[in-house]
């Protein structure tokens, strides 16, 4: 079977030791887990195994060959296929030509070959038992987790003069799926190492990690801190190996009762919108409520405080209500713009000195107060936050949150994307929000973090609120199990 040995491998950029004599050995047949922080030296790797960037030193060697470093297309003839989790589809063609984007059109008399182009999709949908994704169907109508099954379809195509695909790298590819769509791509996954292909699993998400893999390696500030097989590992090992400290005790405790309100902090009267069919709940202060199912945009009534709720985003913000989307680079930061500048945002008028000007003095303390809060880790202030980890933008979307003194917060998907050591600070900011009184709301696809934080889950099925239960008490198997009987009933 075909092995990959990554052998002693640096790379530096600038000052930074991005990889430091890194070995790892890919096998086909297993599920190769990589994991560590934001910045231990993941996608670097994976750059270099993609052929983007060439290593200081070291060798890749495919079954005692060694492979031609820096050149992406001598890694696909290789047999080495990527999927990110932005797999950018083009969305007005059809299943079976997004399979085809990378590769050359069968053709007949100078023409396409329609036929072929259409045998060649369905028999590798059919490879992977995806039969249901009909391959003239527009892309358009999937979702998320079928655009990435169809990705990985595309892959099984052949291209004359290339071997096929046996690894896989897959860089956090449940990131913007839902449960059920993380779901069929790990039978996929199964399906691949069944058929002798391997993956190199590169994901935040511990419990996927821990059911998954076979083996699993660890890197920490570009070095390689262990490889171990899967049932000689446990989450708080694979914590340790990657932060080199103990994070006990994950999610933080509630440090006292939620207190007795006169009034909810946030309540939701007959909300319609979309899918949404007259939902009604409320939320306390020092509350965190979880969101399992669906909440598309409103109509109905919500009150913030016992008053009417702004319509406008900006009338929201100041009174009190702030928002952390799921997607913090399309939605929540300007990335070429200053951490300074992306906190201050939503809180100008605070800032104001005129009518025409903001006071950076202000700016600068009020940053500097909500980073140290975040604990941040950044060069300057002044620092564009394009150059962040993807766990430290994510800090400074909370620092921007935070800095308006909100009453409720509206988290979803909070920690996406954010690795072990800036998940645990996000996990302790946002539990001393609730003991501090704040209200919140939250959405995950994580049912581990929704048990550990919430106090209350509210369960959405086709649009209508079913049943909202106590945290307290629940497994991953019995809140899917109340999900999936819920959805049953529907």
């Amino acid at each position: 079977m075909n092995r990959l040995d990554i052998d002693r491998v640096s790379r530096r950029f600038g000052a930074v030791q991005a990889l430091d004599g890194v070995s790892i050995t890919l096998h086909a047949g297993e599920v190769h887990a990589l994991m560590g922080e934001n910045g231990a030296g993941k996608s670097t790797l994976i750059r270099i195994l993609a052929g983007v960037d060439r290593p200081d030193s070291g060798s890749l060697v495919l079954n005692e060959k060694p492979l031609t470093l820096g050149q992406p297309l001598a890694m696909q003839q290789a047999g080495l296929r990527f999927i990110h989790q932005e797999l950018h589809p083009v969305r007005g063609l059809s299943v079976a030509e997004n399979m085809f984007l990378d590769h050359s059109y069968p053709t007949r008399l100078g023409l396409v070959h329609w036929r072929e182009v259409h045998r060649k999709a369905e028999e590798a949908l059919a490879r992977l038992g995806l039969d249901r994704i009909a391959f003239k169907r527009p892309m358009s109508e999937l979702g998320a987790g079928d655009q990435m099954l169809v990705r990985i379809c595309g892959t099984l195509i052949e291209d004359e003069g290339q071997n096929a695909p046996w690894l896989y790298v897959m860089d956090e590819p449940t990131a913007a799926l839902t449960g059920v769509e993380s779901e069929r791509l790990f039978s996929v996954i199964d399906t691949l190492t069944d058929q002798g292909a391997g993956v190199l699993y590169v994901s935040h998400r511990m419990p996927e990690v821990l059911r998954l893999s076979h083996r699993v390696t660890v890197l920490r500030d570009g070095k390689h801190i262990e490889t171990v097989p899967r049932d000689e590992t446990d989450q708080d090992r694979i914590i340790h190996a990657m932060t080199g400290r103990d994070l006990s005790g994950l999610f933080p405790e509630r440090s006292s009762a939620i207190p007795p309100a006169s009034q909810p902090a946030l309540s939701v009267s007959s909300l319609s919108a979309g899918q949404l069919q007259r939902v009604s709940f409320s939320v306390r202060p020092g509350e965190i409520l979880g969101l399992i199912g669906d909440l598309p945009r409103q109509h109905g009534k919500v009150l913030l405080d016992g008053m009417p709720l702004a319509t406008k985003p900006a009338d929201a913000w100041a009174k009190g209500l702030a928002y952390i989307p799921r997607e913090r680079r399309a939605e929540g930061l300007m990335l070429d713009r200053s951490i300074t500048e992306n906190v201050a945002l939503p809180h100008l008028t605070p800032f104001a000195r005129g009518r025409f000007f903001v006071d950076p003095k202000h700016q600068k303390a009020v940053a500097t107060k909500q980073g140290e809060r975040m604990r941040l880790k950044h060069a300057h202030l002044n620092q564009p936050t394009r150059e962040l980890s993807g766990g430290n933008q994510q800090k400074v979307v909370f620092a921007r949150a935070l800095a308006g003194n909100p009453s409720v917060l509206l988290l979803d998907e909070p920690t996406r994307g954010v690795d072990i050591g800036a998940r645990f600070d996000l996990y302790r900011i946002i539990r001393t929000l609730s003991n501090a009184g704040k209200a919140i709301i939250m959405t995950s696809s994580d049912l581990p973090e929704l048990i550990g934080l919430c106090d209350r889950i509210a369960i959405l099925q086709e649009g209508r609120l079913v049943e909202i239960i106590d945290a307290d008490g629940l497994t991953e198997a019995s809140l899917l199990t109340r999900f999936y009987a819920e959805a049953k009933a529907a």
